[in-house]
Formats: C-alpha cells, structure tokens, sequence
C-alpha cells in the first residue's frame, strides 16, 4: 500500500507542477518514473507486476482514445493524406535503420530489423493536444490515423524477420501473415465494431454497461491482434476508431476516458520511467556512441523530412508540421517492445537477431524521444492555439 500511495501522490502532484513549470506532465512522470524505479530509488520492484498491467491498460486506451478521437467525416475527407504520411514516415526512417544497419556491419535480417524498429511511432503527445483543444485538428488525426500504417507495417516487418531468423526465408509464412491481416482488420473494424455500436446505443441508459462494454470490446481486439502476432495497440486504436461516432455519446464512456486519461495513462508513463536504467543508458552513449548518434540522429533526421514533405504539399503551417514531427517522434512501448523480442531470438547457432548494443541504443532513443517528443508537441500546440485565438 505504501508504494500505491507514493504513486497515487506523484499522479496527483506531478502534472500540477509540471504546469507551474511549463512542462509537458509526460515529461514530469517519466522523470518521476525514473527516480522511485527499480535503477533509482528502487521503491518500485524490478518485475512491478501490478504497474506493468495498469501500464499496459494504459497503452492500450491511449491508443483507443486516440481512434475514438478521430472525427470520421474529416478522416474520411483526408485519410488520402494519413496514407501518404503513413508511408513517408515508415519509409524514411525504415531505410534509414536498414542503411544504418549495413553500415554498422549487421547482416540483412538484423539490418531490416532496425529500420522497424524506427519506422512506427507512439503518440505519446496526444493527450497534450486533447487538453490544449486541437486533437480534432486536420494535423493531428493525419498523424494519428498514420499510427496504424507504420505500426501495422514495422510489427509485420517484426514478424517476417523472427521467422527468418529462426528458421529461414519462407515465402509462405510471409503470406500467411498477409492474409490473417487482410481478415483481421474488417474484422475488428465492421464486424466487431457495428456489434459494439449497435450494443452501446442498446444500452444507452446503462452507464455501467457502457463503461465495461467499451473495455471489453477494446481487450477482444488488442487479443485478436495479439493472436495473430500483431502489437496489441493496433487493435485498440482500430476497436476506437469502429466504434468512436457513438461512444463520444456516451456517458459511460465519459467515465472511462476520465478514469483512463488521469490513472491508466499516467501509470504508462511512469512504467517507462521504471525500465530506465541511467548507467546503461549512460554506458551505452559511451561505449557505441557512434551507432547511438546514427540511429537517434537518422530517426529525428527522417521523421522531420517526412513531416516537410507532407507540410509542404498540404500547405499547412510551420507549426502544424512541426505538431506533426513532434507527435511522430516517439518510440517508446512498441519499440522497447520489438527489441527485446528481437534480441531474446535465438537461431540453431546461438545468435541473437540483433546485439546487446542496439538493444541498449533502442534504450536511448526511447528516453531521447520520450523527452523530446511531448515538449515540442506541447510548445507547438500552444503557438497553434494562441495564433489561431489572433486570428478570430
């Protein structure tokens, strides 16, 4: 009970002096997560069993909230442009890795890897732009309805390569893949989804039923996605945007995303902050200082130029593309999560897919984007909001 209530207190403190201080409340509960974690204080234990699952509820309503946000009459209007910044920010940073990889002296299969494993993104900064009012914004769903194409893309290019590394290429289990893929979606999508917009408007008048019908329908899909080796959230955030025109009615759900945005969110945050080990992150920058400053350098690098490219032909503001960078640095869950199933795969020979090192330099990346990530989200954000208020 005393390391609940520890928590419970930097959830209640942290974010209102984060305000005080003009910074972002992700960037204060990393840090919070980092001091009372396992390689700090050690309040908290190596393997916080009730952390790491309120963290993954978390992660998994992060991303729902996120598709639920998503206002289906503009993304239909613009989901050309979700597409196009999908593919922009998967490829570059993806080539990136894989040029990275060649460089460095991995083989194929570990050099793929690591353009995976900088071709998604996690929004991290979405719920700066939920309180600063422009979550709803042209930029922003762009950005968000992207997560699905890069995550969805970089976890399948997970996949082929565990495969391939463990027991060879084999065209067959790629297609495999592809087709439980091409069921998946529709799946979650109309048939999941139409069933749970069909039983909340049944239940309009029943806010506990509500609530649990929308927890309930976003666990089946994170399992279903789960099932068929894809990254849980890909199915939260696809069961959020089925089901998103009639849970804003609500007000169970209301409930939920009051519950979710102020303790399951939070709890993700800090859980980073628990896996964070200073002295390996410190030994790490030391020790392939060289192939840290590639990866992170080539990620900010191509991330920004996929952000150009699409402020530029969508004639958006220098802010907005800045907005869009900003929410697509992130690597954060996902990532940390594709590297160590990448490293604890073992061929017949012994090998790991990819080395010690670029599991430590993935460490780095996710504290360097981590930081930086909601602090331009949120400097950005507030210059949109305050020269959109001149402009009224």
């Amino acid at each position: 009970m005393a390391r609940l209530s520890i928590v419970l207190f930097l959830l209640l403190v942290v974010p209102m002096a984060c305000r005080r201080c003009s910074l972002p409340s992700v960037v204060g509960l990393l840090i919070s997560g980092i001091v009372i974690g396992y390689h700090g204080l050690r309040i908290i234990p190596e393997s916080p069993t009730v952390s790491n699952f309120m963290a993954d509820v978390g992660k998994l309503m992060l991303m729902m909230f996120a598709g639920i946000e998503i206002d289906h009459s503009l993304f239909k209007r613009i989901w050309k442009r979700s597409l196009l910044f999908g593919g922009l920010t998967f490829t570059l940073p993806f080539l990136t890795g894989v040029i990275i990889g060649f460089l460095f002296g991995y083989y194929w299969v570990a050099a793929l890897l690591i353009g995976s494993l900088l071709a998604s993104h996690t929004l991290l900064g979405f719920p700066i732009t939920q309180k600063m009012g422009i979550s709803r914004s042209d930029p922003v769903v762009i950005t968000t309805g992207a997560t699905v194409f890069t995550d969805v893309g970089s976890l399948l290019v997970l996949a082929v390569c565990l495969e391939i590394h463990k027991s060879g290429f084999s065209a067959s289990s790629v297609a495999i893949q592809l087709v439980l893929l091409l069921i998946y979606v529709p799946l979650v999508v109309i048939g999941i989804g139409r069933l749970g917009n069909w039983l909340l408007s049944r239940f309009k008048a029943a806010e506990e039923q509500q609530f649990s019908l929308v927890l309930f329908l976003m666990i089946l899909a994170a399992f279903g996605a789960e099932i068929i080796h894809l990254e849980p959230i890909v199915g939260a955030f696809m069961i959020g945007l089925a089901i998103g025109p009639v849970a804003k009615r609500a007000i169970g759900f209301e409930k939920l995303e009051f519950l979710g945005l102020n303790l399951f969110t939070p709890f993700f945050y800090l859980n980073i902050g628990f896996q964070i080990d200073l002295k390996v992150f410190a030994r790490t920058m030391l020790d392939n200082a060289p192939l840290v400053i590639a990866v992170v350098g080539g990620l900010i690098a191509s991330k920004f130029i996929a952000a150009f490219l699409v402020q530029r032909i969508y004639r958006f503001s220098r802010q907005e593309g800045l907005l869009i960078w900003s929410l697509s640095l992130p690597q954060v869950a996902a990532t940390l999560a594709a590297a160590l199933v990448a490293y604890n795969t073992v061929n017949d020979q012994g090998e790991h897919l990819i080395s010690m090192s670029v599991l430590n330099t993935v460490i780095v990346l996710m504290v360097v984007t981590a930081f930086l990530g909601p602090m331009l989200t949120d400097r950005s954000s507030a210059k949109i909001v305050r020269s959109s208020r001149k402009t009224q």
